[in-house]
């Protein structure tokens, strides 16, 4: 089987609402009308500038308490989405900041990532890839460590407006 992306995730959520609020003001996601006729307990939504019909489902279920996977159950650790340049990777960290959503950065070397959590403590990151023709033996060795992401020191060596994943995860 030859996967090419990831098209969609769907999630539990015990308020979906608040759910909905949170992917919409914090990282942009827009509600689509997909949801079944007389079916209030799901919400489809789709990410900014994405060509997928939907890239994320909420289903709810009231009064779920909050995910125990990698705690005390097997389950899903995170998804990741990636963003096309460093300035948008700035000003995600700015809103899930803002939004208290905010959990961690890392320095992976071919990628920068900052990982936050919605509501229910769902777990997600965001992810800019150096492009290939930037890769560097540096950038390629360090995926073998986890270390601090310093934005402003990426965009003064990349550019904040330089495209990423380009020749990696977009084609070139």
């Amino acid at each position: 089987m030859g996967i090419h992306r990831l098209n969609h995730a769907v999630l539990f959520v015990s308020d979906l609402q608040r759910s909905v609020a949170f992917y919409h003001d914090v990282l942009g996601f827009r509600r689509v009308a997909m949801t079944p006729e007389g079916f209030s307990g799901a919400a489809f939504l789709q990410a900014p500038d994405s060509t997928n019909d939907h890239d994320l489902g909420l289903f709810e279920v009231p009064g779920a308490g909050p995910s125990m996977a990698g705690r005390a159950t097997a389950g899903l650790y995170h998804l990741a989405w990636e963003v096309d340049t460093l300035d948008e990777l700035s000003a995600t960290a700015e809103r899930l900041a803002a939004a208290g959503a905010l959990v961690g950065s890392s320095d992976h070397g071919s990628t920068k990532s900052l990982y936050g959590k919605d509501p229910d403590g769902l777990e997600f990151e965001i992810v800019w890839l150096i492009p290939a023709d930037l890769l560097d033996p540096a950038a390629l060795d360090a995926r073998r460590r986890i270390g601090r992401l310093d934005l402003a020191a990426e965009k003064a060596r990349y550019g904040g407006q330089t495209r990423g994943g380009v020749g990696i995860s977009v084609p070139a």
